[in-house]
């Protein structure tokens, strides 16, 4: 009874003790060396660069400055933040990029994965023709598509959408798209989704190459059904990639800036995060406010960095499910 209890405590305590760290070999010290000293440099240059208006504008947030009066500088630590978030302005602003974020990266998931499906499945002869043809609208600049969107629908600026959907009863031909606010955050949204769906797709397009079709082909063997087939074999395999996609979009399009201000400028309540910093800081002068309101969008995209990190559990590293 007693050698029991001993074997048991000496179990217990070989499973609490931590198994002793591999050393590693000259070789892979030598090459991690290597690794820092060429890839170290770029590193540091990227870190400055992105530190140092990181912390000027953390350090402007805690003054009150408008550029008319330099000279009255005054520090007054967090108040530009309790001004701000006490204004109904900016949690408009923050309502409207939710919006269009949700939306927006909604949208380009479920479009983006059926163009990834054509890409990947479609015939040999047309494969090439397909992958073009949906890439084209992500190499042409956001502005000029923004432009391009604001001409089509504006009425004053002799838009032809309106008579393209004249034939569709009830339409109003003299439709002012961009004189309401759910009008114009259509627009907004659709010229988005056009734009940047081909770089979900792309994404994806990665995601699903790295679908075992060893395991495709054994779920129909099985009697599976294609939509239990990309429930539980294709979607599962392509976690990695899908976080990857709706993270950087979901960055992306809560820092949406140039659609918004070619097309209203902010006007009718449309106006983001972004473009509410900007009209602070630059329409307004007011440094210390836009600054803040700069910082309080860098820790919201911080913040949702971390929710998908965090909720997706995918070692990227790696590139699988954690």
């Amino acid at each position: 009874m007693t050698d029991t209890i001993a074997t048991r405590a000496t179990r217990r305590e070989q499973a609490a003790t931590p198994p002793p760290k591999k050393r590693r070999s000259d070789r892979a010290r030598a090459e991690a060396r290597l690794g820092w000293m060429l890839a170290g440099p770029a590193f540091g240059i990227m870190l400055l660069v992105t530190l140092y208006p990181i912390v000027q504008a953390l350090w402007d947030s805690l003054f009150s400055l408008r550029l008319t009066a330099p000279d009255d500088r005054e520090f007054i630590w967090f108040r530009n933040y309790q001004v701000i978030l006490s204004d109904p302005a900016f949690w408009q602003s923050m309502g409207v990029t939710l919006f269009i974020t949700v939306v927006t990266v909604l949208l380009e998931l479920i479009i983006g994965f059926g163009f990834a499906l054509v890409m990947h499945r479609a015939i040999k002869k047309l494969r090439g023709f397909a992958r073009t043809a949906i890439l084209v609208p992500y190499g042409i600049i956001t502005v000029v598509s923004a432009f391009a969107f604001f001409y089509a629908f504006d009425i004053n600026s002799g838009g032809y959408v309106n008579n393209w959907l004249s034939w569709i009863p009830g339409f109003d031909e003299n439709l002012n798209w961009f004189a309401y606010q759910g009008t114009s955050l259509a627009v907004i949204i659709l010229s988005e989704v056009w734009k940047t769906t081909p770089f979900i797709s792309l994404l994806l397009l990665s995601g699903l190459a790295q679908v075992p079709g060893d395991l495709e082909e054994a779920a129909k063997v099985d009697g599976a059904t294609s939509w239990e087939v990309l429930r539980r074999v294709i979607l599962p395999n392509m976690k990695a990639a899908i976080m990857v996609a709706v993270l950087f979009r979901t960055l992306e399009a809560f820092r949406i800036f140039d659609n918004i201000f070619i097309m209203t400028a902010g006007a009718n309540n449309t106006e983001a995060l972004s473009l509410l910093a900007y009209n602070t800081s630059i329409g307004r002068l007011e440094i210390g406010l836009g600054s803040a309101i700069s910082v309080l969008l860098f820790l919201s995209v911080l913040v949702i960095a971390g929710i998908f990190i965090k909720g997706f559990r995918v070692d990227l590293s790696a590139g699988r499910n954690s």
